[in-house]
């Protein structure tokens, strides 16, 4: 019955309606760019979600354990061939996604007999000049945009709105890598307050009213602060940079705990110990 226009169309849009609903208990990932490289992070529990892909390229992403681990290797090994057979710099996270895991997600999107990968993707980028860094999200059924200085993962369009929001307000025009930090933090967790709020709203049932309004107001930084010690009390920080200065081809860094100790200001302590 699928070969009907009208009946892939209906199956398609029951496609998304299953997708978004498997987002919905997923990590946020935040993406900005800094003085001196591109910062990545989320908040996971048992399996990582950012990953090194390139010398110069980075992976975030939320979503199936599986099907995430499936197009990383996609991508390691697209890149991997790239670099071999042209050159390092012919390696860039836009032919990645426009000619390598774009088509991939996209075809098994619109393939409504077989299963959808249940992922979305956020690809940092570091340029040979500050200039030239980028970030590219891409969606569930293939869809991709590329951002300048900051980019986002939600599990809905309104909590990334809400992340996105809260980065142009708060986000200075150049900041350190600690400023940064604190700042992805602190967007996490709106996001991730938001995703618990419209969770909430669900199960209700409850419409658009005085509550949702008040769901909507920007916390302020002690509620962030206090809702990123619940999350982390069981969960695990992760933060890695694509650093300029990092000596070598390969500018991927995680940040251990050591060094967030180092860079967060003492408020957010307790959230590195966990």
């Amino acid at each position: 019955m699928y070969e009907e226009p009208y009946r892939w169309v209906e199956a398609v849009g029951n496609r998304r309606s299953y997708l978004d609903e498997q987002f919905r208990q997923g990590s946020p990932v935040v993406g900005l760019v800094y003085e001196g490289g591109i910062l990545l992070t989320t908040v996971s529990k048992g399996t990582s979600k950012l990953y090194e892909i390139y010398d110069r390229i980075a992976l975030g992403g939320m979503g199936h354990p599986a099907d995430l681990e499936k197009l990383r290797f996609n991508l390691l090994e697209m890149a991997h061939v790239e670099g071999f057979n042209r050159s390092p710099s012919d390696v860039t996270g836009s032919r990645l996604v426009k000619y390598g895991i774009a088509p991939v997600i996209k075809q098994a999107f619109e393939e409504v007999y077989k299963a959808p990968f249940i992922v979305r993707i956020l690809l940092a980028e570091l340029g040979q000049k500050p200039e030239r860094d980028s970030l590219l999200t891409i969606n569930y059924d293939g869809t991709f945009e590329e951002m300048k200085n900051q980019a986002v993962l939600a599990a809905t369009k309104t909590a990334q709105a809400r992340m996105l929001e809260y980065l142009n307000t708060q986000r200075p025009a150049s900041c350190s890598l600690d400023q940064g930090l604190v700042l992805a933090l602190r967007t996490w967790a709106i996001g991730s307050l938001a995703h618990r709020q419209e969770s909430a709203e669900t199960a209700e049932e409850s419409g658009p009213s005085g509550e949702s309004q008040k769901a909507a107001a920007i916390p302020d930084q002690a509620a962030l602060l206090a809702h990123l010690r619940e999350v982390l009390a069981d969960k695990t920080l992760e933060c890695a940079v694509l650093d300029r200065q990092q000596p070598g081809s390969s500018k991927y860094r995680a940040l251990k705990p050591a060094e967030l100790t180092r860079l967060l200001p003492k408020d957010f302590q307790p959230i590195v110990a966990g």
